[in-house]
């Protein structure tokens, strides 16, 4: 049964794609943590503005948190959100780039499991899935967890 779904869902959608836009590995980690409570769409808007007034990460790193909380102001929880951007910014900034590490992922403020696997699925195409309520609660209706 679990095959048939896999299968199912290869066949309609063959290449799957994140929905959320970046272009540097951690812009990925950083919009899939503002994706929290908000939609797709909406994290989209900030992180355009976002992501191109802070281009690199020394200046996230460096950035007015006053300045981040206003761009990231429209998606909600954006006192601790914009905390949680300075500081994965900071830890990045000692590798210069986003390790295949689960451990290391899940230690970054406001990243936890979910935000983990959308991460490693995407930039280091690994086998797992991004768990959220609406997932777990079809995977039970389909019977393919518990």
């Amino acid at each position: 049964m679990k095959q048939r779904i896999v299968d199912y869902f290869d066949l309609i959608i063959p290449n799957p794609k994140c929905e959320l836009n970046y272009n540097k590995d951690y812009e990925l980690v950083i919009a899939t943590m503002l994706s929290a409570q908000t939609t797709d769409k909406r994290v989209n808007m900030v992180t355009s503005v976002l992501f191109e007034r802070y281009d690199s990460l020394e200046k996230l790193a460096n950035a007015n948190i006053e300045d981040i909380k206003n761009i990231i102001r429209p998606i909600g929880t954006f006192n601790k959100k914009a905390s949680n951007v300075i500081a994965i910014a900071l830890k990045l900034l000692d590798y210069g780039y986003v390790p295949n590490d689960r451990e290391f992922l899940e230690s970054l403020s406001g990243v936890g499991r979910k935000t983990t696997n959308v991460v490693l699925s995407n930039l280091y195409n690994e086998n797992v899935i991004a768990v959220d309520t609406h997932v777990n609660r079809v995977s039970i209706i389909l019977k393919i967890s518990k």
